[in-house]
């Protein structure tokens, strides 16, 4: 089966927009659907992290789906796993410590590491077993941490509650990750290793659409399919938050599931739209984007670190970061300060996409 481009596109759509949230010109000016849930509930920036997650598993089933029909050795798959596992982990811990690297407090969890550890266990999943076994450890891992959250007892705290750093995957990230956590909070981490299980869940939805696509249907009939599966899987989640609330911070099994639709329901037109009816000259940024998506979204992280590490000593004889003054010297006097800080963030967007346009055009690809 050729190349899905409507993947690339969809990769790299996502990845362009983590990188919009994630740098805005000031956190103090953020337009609310371009900032998380409080907690509870969800905005179009709760949607990013997921659809990634989805798409990871839909491209495992694509790059190892080909190894094995061409008789791969397993021990070799296995290898590239873990190589590949231990690379983005590795490249996630050097972007938490940057640039002091204080190993006695660094954060060891983060966008990356989950990535890592979700690819690692979807991976081996997939590896080992069919489709029926592929989606049978989907609800294993859903309805195993919604049973730890809702029953068991967490001390001084008691069972089912869902509050900030009170609640059982806060409790496990204690235990496990004590010192080492988001410097936020410091007891608890929005990409704790407990609440990596229904993470793992998101990645194997993508895996089974990858089946999905690479089945004999036609593609007018692979999109009705991913439309029908993708709106009963949001209903599914949506009637499940009643009972269990859709929260990204703690990646509960209800938002799990709804974001897995949402990103059933988003492939679908990107396939249609483009691997179907062959509109792709208007998605090429994203294409680009897609292509490199790790080292672009590694790059971002690294400077935007930059920015505010390079200070500028201001008339009053005070300094701030060089982000910082471009908000406040450039964008918000001519933006104002909500679309200015906006604005910084797509500048940045497009400053990055110019640079992975030069590797596309080069064609060079960071195989990681």
């Amino acid at each position: 089966m050729n190349r899905l481009t409507s993947l690339d596109a969809f990769r790299g759509a996502t990845i362009a927009a983590m990188i919009l949230v994630n740098n805005p010109g000031s956190w103090n000016y953020v337009y609310k659907q371009l900032g998380h849930a409080p907690w509870h509930g969800w905005t179009f920036t709760d949607l990013i992290f997921p659809f990634f997650l989805f798409i990871v598993g839909v491209a495992i089933v694509f790059a190892f789906s080909k190894k094995i029909e061409s008789n791969a050795p397993k021990k070799e798959l296995y290898i590239k796993v873990i190589r590949r596992t231990l690379i983005i982990f590795a490249i996630g811990l050097f972007i938490n410590g940057f640039p002091n690297y204080d190993f006695s407090s660094i954060r060891i969890m983060g966008v990356l590491q989950r990535i890592a550890l979700c690819y690692l266990f979807a991976s081996i999943i997939f590896l080992t077993g069919g489709i029926r076994w592929q989606a049978m450890w989907s609800i294993i891992f859903l309805l195993v941490y919604w049973v730890c959250m809702e029953f068991y007892p967490v001390p001084g705290v008691g069972a089912g509650l869902y509050e900030p750093g009170k609640n059982f995957a806060a409790y496990i990230d204690g235990l496990v990750l004590s010192g080492h956590m988001w410097t936020v909070t410091q007891t608890w981490d929005p990409e704790g290793l407990f609440s990596t299980l229904p993470a793992i869940s998101t990645t194997l939805f993508g895996m089974l659409t990858g089946h999905l696509l690479r089945s004999g249907k036609t593609p007018v009939e692979k999109t009705m399919w991913l439309l029908m599966i993708g709106n009963a899987a949001m209903l599914l989640g949506a009637v499940w938050h009643g009972w269990l609330p859709i929260n990204k911070n703690i990646w509960t099994s209800s938002y799990a599931v709804f974001m897995g639709g949402l990103a059933l329901v988003s492939l679908a037109f990107f396939y249609y739209f483009i691997d179907v009816k062959g509109y792709k000259k208007c998605v090429q940024p994203f294409i680009v984007y897609g292509m490199n998506a790790i080292t672009v979204y590694a790059i971002s992280e690294l400077g935007a670190r930059i920015l505010y590490i390079i200070t500028v000593t201001m008339p009053d004889g005070t300094r701030m970061g060089l982000g910082q003054y471009l908000f406040e010297t450039v964008y918000a006097p001519f933006f104002g300060y909500m679309n200015g800080s906006l604005a910084y963030a797509i500048t940045y967007v497009i400053i990055l996409y110019l640079l992975m346009l030069i590797l596309y055009k080069k064609k060079i690809f960071i195989k990681i």
